[in-house]
Parts: structure tokens; sequence; C-alpha cells
């Protein structure tokens, strides 16, 4: 899976004391349970991607770049998710949204394609195995091209 391992552990090892676990803690849940197909690679952040042998188009709004479905980064404030697949995907995001609270008790802090997590001790690691889970690279591609088409 990883194509850039050397790059993600440098990040991480980079980051401060309180945030390298629970972000190693984040990036082996997605790992351990995303389909076979995507790659980790960096894109300023460790991501998860449709490799571009797999998916020649790419990603429109940089052609070249491999196809981003999932990101982690440790922000300021907080550890984010960026979930591409939620934005274009209704009904992944609905689905999300509704398990949400079932994990955690704080309240759910959205952006249109980020979650993000202030409490790092807190952070739903099964949910977000569920969530990497809940797509094939076949179903993101597709997915992917209705919306452009669209």
């Amino acid at each position: 899976m990883a194509k850039d391992k050397n790059s993600v552990e440098k990040y991480l090892a980079g980051l401060p004391q309180g945030r390298r676990e629970p972000m190693r803690s984040l990036r082996q849940v997605i790992i351990d349970n995303l389909p076979k197909g995507f790659e980790e690679v960096m894109q300023g952040m460790p991501s998860y991607v449709v490799p571009l042998s797999t998916f020649p188009d790419g990603y429109h709004c940089t052609p070249g770049t491999p196809l981003p479905f999932l990101s982690i980064a440790s922000q300021k404030n907080c550890i984010v998710l960026y979930h591409f697949g939620m934005y274009a995907d209704k009904a992944l995001m609905n689905w999300f949204v509704k398990e949400y609270p079932k994990h955690v008790s704080t309240k759910l802090d959205m952006g249109k394609s980020c979650v993000r997590f202030k409490k790092v001790d807190q952070l739903p690691l099964n949910l977000i195995g569920q969530l990497a889970a809940k797509r094939t690279v076949d179903q993101w591609v597709e997915c992917y091209k209705s919306v452009l088409a669209k």
C-alpha cells in the first residue's frame, strides 16, 4: 500500500509529542481497513489515493495527480480527517453523521470534506476504520466520475 512510507514516517516523526501516537494510530486503522488498491502517498499530508496506474485521469483539479480519497493531518488545534468520498457521496456522509454520536460524546465538528478532532485522545478509531472500509477503489472512481459528469 505505501508508496511514500519513508515520507509518511518522516511527517509523523516531525509532529509534536502529543500528536505522534494519535496520528500513528489513525494511520494504522486506515491502513488496516482501507480496501486493496488505494495507495499511501504524501500530498502535503499522509493521503490515500487511487494511483494513476488504476485511474490515469487522476484528479481533475491537478491533472497528473492521483485521485485523492482520504487524507489525515495534524493541524495547530486538531487532527483532521479529509474524506473526499463523504463530500461526493451524500449517503456516506449521512451514515457517518448518524454513526458519530454512537462512538464519541463530543459534538461533530465537520466541514465539507473534513472532520476535526480537537480531543486527540478521543479519536473514534473504530468508526474511522468502518468509514475507510466502506468504499472500494472502483466504487470511489465511479462516484467521482458521476459527480464530475453533473
